[in-house]
């Protein structure tokens, strides 16, 4: 507990002049380290430690034969191309010709609509990502797969034709 010692440091000056005493405090700190410690002790025993967060990847099985192609049914595929800018083209099946645009946010209605007028069994989705596209976009087209509950898909290089229409279509457009 707390506790004030007093000293006596009284002293006359002369015949009948008394000064006044001087109390000397001394106040006791132990009780509140013990309490700080305590209170450190309950906020590190009562908080959970946040648990790192990844995604599950669906890799393809271990065979014999590497250079194996998948077979994909033309009706069922969806292959999006990432690129610069935030701009996802997509198109159905092997139709390049019928390249179309979408942003990000719009990337999961063209996924979802997709996954209605396809049977589970056939639908694949392939993801090209251009040189240029970012990171977090190539991240967030991975979530998106994971949302949408896909799990069929690869990730792949864009071909040369693929790439330069791309290209003519981001200058077309004035994507820098």
């Amino acid at each position: 507990m707390a506790e004030m010692e007093e000293k006596d440091t009284s002293s006359k000056k002369g015949p009948g002049v008394k000064k006044a005493k001087k109390a000397a405090m001394h106040v006791d700190m132990t009780p509140m380290v013990d309490l700080g410690f305590l209170l450190i002790t309950f906020f590190i025993f009562s908080t959970t430690m946040s648990q790192p967060t990844s995604m599950n990847l669906n890799m393809p099985k271990d065979t014999k034969d590497q250079n194996q192609d998948t077979k994909v049914k033309e009706s069922g595929s969806l292959t999006l191309m990432l690129g610069k800018g935030n701009v996802v083209y997509y198109y159905y099946g092997n139709d390049l010709l019928h390249l179309q645009t979408t942003t990000y946010k719009g990337m999961r209605n063209i996924i979802l609509d997709k996954k209605s007028k396809t049977p589970p069994e056939d639908l694949f989705v392939i993801i090209k990502p251009d040189k240029d596209a970012s990171y977090k976009n190539v991240v967030d087209a991975l979530d998106e797969m994971n949302i949408d509950d896909i799990s069929r898909y690869a990730m792949v290089d864009p071909t040369a034709d693929e790439y330069s229409l791309i290209q003519k279509t981001e200058q077309a457009a004035g994507i820098q």
